[in-house]
């Protein structure tokens, strides 16, 4: 289901300095002509992805209990400024019982066909201080789905930010090691080879979204290591807007696959030929051969 535009407003309720960053950032986007801008919201269930949307919204769009399962479908938050329209897909969870969830990766993919999908946020804990398989597998179900080209438009999106690492770690230290692990799986899972490390630079975006987070002296949000970090995840989403790569237009070929029949088309050429070389050219070499007998003349001994 999707919501209707919407004036908005929520850019009001941020702090001075981060309403001027923001409406800067979405300047830059329209003299590029990029007037509309869709950004997909994925990953595991619990990390935080539709506080996330709210977040970037600055207001409560996307219902958020920790008590409760997450929406079984996904869900379009709009909102239109100064001839700028921005639009947030939350999705559910892609895990269920230890394994890819296919029926709401079946119901995402539906509900993005005919949309193009802009940038992908692929939002995971920070203070999961482990990758295992299961991650390789939500990666790996993203590209089978929209392909690896949706990584180029991608952004790695780590919340539960404002911490303090165990073990007395330095905090910038600790970010490294954990996005660097993530960043790892993601291109094991995409299927990226190590030449193509360059061409997937995922950039990381730290994000603290509980009412808790510390304030600078602007008011704006910040991380421990001073960062406001709603102007830093949208800066970077414009970066990724304008990094040369193309958006990921969902059509029903990019749902289903190829079309079997079509692949069997394009052998149909091919195996004519094999007949015709390994079958029909063999008989007409015998047939030949039997009629070059008979013509000939017999001679009695």
């Amino acid at each position: 289901m999707a919501s209707l535009i919407r004036e908005w407003v929520g850019i009001n309720t941020f702090a001075s300095a981060t309403q001027t960053k923001l409406l800067e950032l979405l300047g830059k986007l329209k003299q590029e002509n990029v007037n509309t801008l869709t950004i997909l919201v994925m990953g595991k269930g619990g990390v935080g992805k539709s506080s996330t949307v709210n977040s970037i919204i600055g207001e409560r769009a996307v219902s958020v209990n920790p008590f409760q399962s997450e929406a079984p479908t996904p869900f379009m938050v709009s909102r239109s400024r100064a001839g700028f329209t921005l639009n947030i897909i939350d999705t559910p969870g892609l895990i269920e019982g230890g394994y890819i969830n296919d029926r709401a990766l079946e119901i995402i993919k539906r509900f993005l066909l005919n949309k193009t999908i802009d940038v992908l946020l692929y939002v995971d804990r920070l203070d999961a201080y482990r990758v295992d398989n299961l991650d390789r597998q939500v990666v790996k179900a993203i590209t089978d789905s929209f392909g690896k080209g949706i990584w180029n438009r991608a952004v790695v999106v780590l919340t539960h930010a404002q911490l303090s690492p165990p073990d007395g770690l330095p905090y910038e230290d600790f970010c490294f090691k954990r996005s660097g692990a993530l960043l790892k799986v993601v291109r094991l899972g995409a299927g990226l080879k190590r030449r193509n490390k360059q061409d997937f630079a995922l950039p990381v975006v730290l994000v603290e979204n509980s009412g808790r987070c510390n304030k600078n002296e602007n008011d704006e949000k910040v991380l421990p290591n001073g960062t406001a970090w709603i102007p830093d995840l949208v800066k970077t989403i414009t970066e990724v807007v304008s990094n040369g790569s193309k958006s990921i237009f969902v059509d029903k070929k990019l749902i289903e696959g190829p079309n079997p029949n079509e692949r069997g088309k394009l052998l149909i050429p091919l195996i004519f030929a094999l007949q015709y070389f390994f079958v029909v050219k063999p008989i007409e070499r015998a047939i030949g051969d039997d009629i070059e007998k008979e013509s000939r003349p017999s001679w009695d001994n």
